[in-house]
């Protein structure tokens, strides 16, 4: 199993030597291209993405959605934290995904810093929108939801809980949630007995037994009452 860390600014490479000098945490695509061309034993190859990331850059965070998505490998992702802005697009390229009941997803229109006269902000303008469509394209796939309304979303900055996430189909699954019910799958002729069933029995039996060693207790240490009454059932013998 591969694990990859979308922790920290989400920058291009070189940007990332800057992060790394002053140990600063940041992600980058070349440090996720290193961790999936790890070799992996057979049958083990499974990536696993934890973020918790604020964003960053959002056509590095592009080309990592396209790493991941490309990899022939089962992607699972686990939002741990915060998966902001470029994190969330990051975020929707697993085939599963998992969000931690205190974690959120924010989504939100790109922005920049621009200056220049009313036809370069015009021209950035369109740039932005179209940078915007590309975005709300990575959460219409994983969402299946329209994209006028995923980009009315953005435009609102929506933070979505765990649940949120779940019900609009950004998350699979909220994770810790019923871990203890989950039951084995099976291939067996027989039938055995559920999780649950086991667990009762094992606390019944747990309960017997330390019934029993109370008893026995007692027995082997009698009170000096019982020690009493030994004594003049021995006398009138």
């Amino acid at each position: 199993m591969r694990k990859i860390p979308i922790k920290g600014a989400i920058v291009d490479d070189n940007t990332a030597m800057f992060y790394d000098y002053f140990g600063m945490t940041c992600i980058s695509p070349k440090k996720v291209s290193a961790i999936l061309d790890e070799e992996v034993a057979e049958g083990d190859d499974d990536i696993v993405v934890d973020i918790a990331s604020n964003g960053g850059d959002v056509f590095v965070a592009s080309e990592i959605y396209s790493m991941l998505k490309n990899n022939k490998s089962n992607v699972k992702v686990n939002v741990t934290g915060l998966a902001a802005s470029a994190a969330s697009v990051i975020a929707m390229a697993g085939d599963t995904v998992s969000i931690a009941p205190t974690a959120q997803i924010m989504i939100h229109k790109a922005w920049t810093r621009v200056d220049g006269n009313a036809d370069d902000l015009d021209h950035e303008a369109g740039v932005l929108s179209g940078i915007d469509k590309s975005i709300a394209s990575a959460y219409e796939l994983k969402t299946g939801m329209k994209q006028s309304d995923l980009l009315q979303m953005m435009s609102n900055e929506t933070w979505l809980t765990a649940q949120d996430a779940v019900d609009k189909g950004f998350a699979d699954e909220i994770m810790f949630v019923n871990e203890e019910d989950d039951e084995p799958v099976m291939n067996s002729m027989e039938d055995i007995p559920s999780k649950s069933a086991i667990n009762k029995l094992m606390n019944l039996i747990l309960k017997a037994d330390k019934q029993q060693n109370k008893t026995t207790s007692q027995f082997e240490n009698p009170s000096l009452k019982d020690k009493k009454l030994a004594i003049l059932m021995e006398r009138r013998k």
